[in-house]
């Protein structure tokens, strides 16, 4: 089966967040057609490590073939964004498009899944040497890049480098990207008949207007610019409320704070978290009452970034120059599964596979950047 098939076949399968099994079982079908055991498979408990169902990372590893050598780890996350779910590939010229236009295409990451399947079908059918390699399916990227975060490391055999696919263009290695915390407030106010007495309520929604409008105003929402750091802070959800005719006295914000440095993340979090409790105690009922906040955060990724002289940098490049292309490295804005696999001990280098216009119904895939993307895969573990 050529790479090009094998990728509109991951494309037809439906898998978001959780629910990744019908993937990973058309990924070992695959494989197995090509020479390759189901039985060698293994899957790890990632997903009970989430708790929210699913099965866990699927992992495969061979050892080496007429080479020595640490062993080196390909990645990429079978998991999309349920926009993808149901939609119908369908070849056109040099792209790949979703035949409804309602529904984004999914190669975001079937596209990086069947980089590491195509590569893997290669190895089986030459005798070309390798050093011993692993392959990892990842799930849940999508949501906070969980897979990787709950990899069972004991079951990968020791890598001493990893080369994540998932991104646009096969000569873009990203060596670095942004950590991210995870903020939770809940905010208390007071409730009271919103006509008849709102003066003896307090507003939660006045209370996190305020705070947010602060924020705005010193510079300290959206891009985040100041002496000594840079980063960006967003709310993204807001829940709260029953009835236009109660004062709001619960709101739960959910908001996110990233930036490359720890510090001057902790800088944008306490400034977050000042604005908030200054606002609580500022708005008042008529009797002096005063709301209250509820704070939590948790760090979803920690930012990292490569040396560029390092071996694992020094050989994605070298393989993209084999492909016949000019390497770049880019330090990134997003969170990739290379951070966690990062602080897990493996530095791992990304590097794109044909993605274009993500997460839209307007996504397709550019078919020569996704081959270019398995020659260097290729050239990775054959090098």
């Amino acid at each position: 089966m050529d790479r090009v098939r094998v990728l509109t076949e991951l494309l037809k399968a439906d898998g978001g967040p959780g629910e990744e099994a019908a993937v990973a079982d058309l990924i070992m079908r695959l494989a197995e057609d090509a020479g390759c055991p189901a039985k060698r498979f293994k899957g790890d408990t990632a997903h009970k490590k989430i708790g929210t169902g699913g099965r866990g990372n699927l992992i495969l590893k061979l050892p080496g073939r007429g080479r020595k050598g640490p062993r080196r780890m390909l990645t990429a996350h079978m998991d999309t964004v349920p926009l993808c779910v149901g939609s119908v590939p369908v070849r056109d010229g040099d792209a790949i498009r979703g035949k409804s236009g309602d529904l984004a295409l999914g190669g975001d990451n079937r596209s990086g899944c069947g980089v590491l399947l195509s590569t893997l079908m290669r190895l089986l059918k030459s005798d070309d040497p390798h050093p011993p390699l692993t392959f990892v399916w990842l799930v849940q990227e999508e949501v906070g890049l969980r897979g990787a975060k709950h990899i069972d490391l004991s079951k990968l055999g020791d890598p001493a480098e990893g080369y994540n696919f998932d991104g646009t263009h096969p000569d873009k290695l990203v060596i670095g990207a942004t950590g991210d915390v995870a903020v939770d407030v809940r905010v208390r106010g007071l409730a009271s008949h919103a006509g008849v007495a709102p003066e003896k309520g307090v507003s939660a929604a006045a209370v996190f207007a305020t705070a947010l409008a602060n924020l705005a105003a010193d510079g300290w929402h959206g891009l985040i610019e100041k002496p000594g750091g840079r980063g960006t802070s967003n709310v993204g959800v807001l829940s709260g409320g029953a009835a236009t005719n109660v004062v709001m006295d619960d709101l739960a914000v959910r908001a996110e704070v990233r930036s490359h440095s720890p510090k001057f993340r902790r800088r944008i979090l306490d400034r977050w978290r000042k604005e908030f409790e200054a606002a609580a105690k500022a708005i008042r009922s008529a009797s002096g009452q005063t709301g209250s906040v509820e704070w939590s955060e948790e760090l979803k990724y920690e930012a990292f970034k490569l040396p560029a002289r390092s071996d694992v940098v020094k050989n994605a490049a070298a393989a993209v120059r084999d492909a016949g292309m000019e390497p770049h490295t880019v330090v990134g804005n997003g969170g990739l599964d290379a951070n966690w696999l990062t602080a897990h001990g493996i530095p791992t280098v990304t590097l794109g596979c044909g993605q274009r216009e993500i997460h839209t119904t307007a996504e397709w895939l550019d078919v020569p950047s996704y081959e270019a993307a398995c020659d260097v895969a290729y050239g990775i573990v054959t090098a």
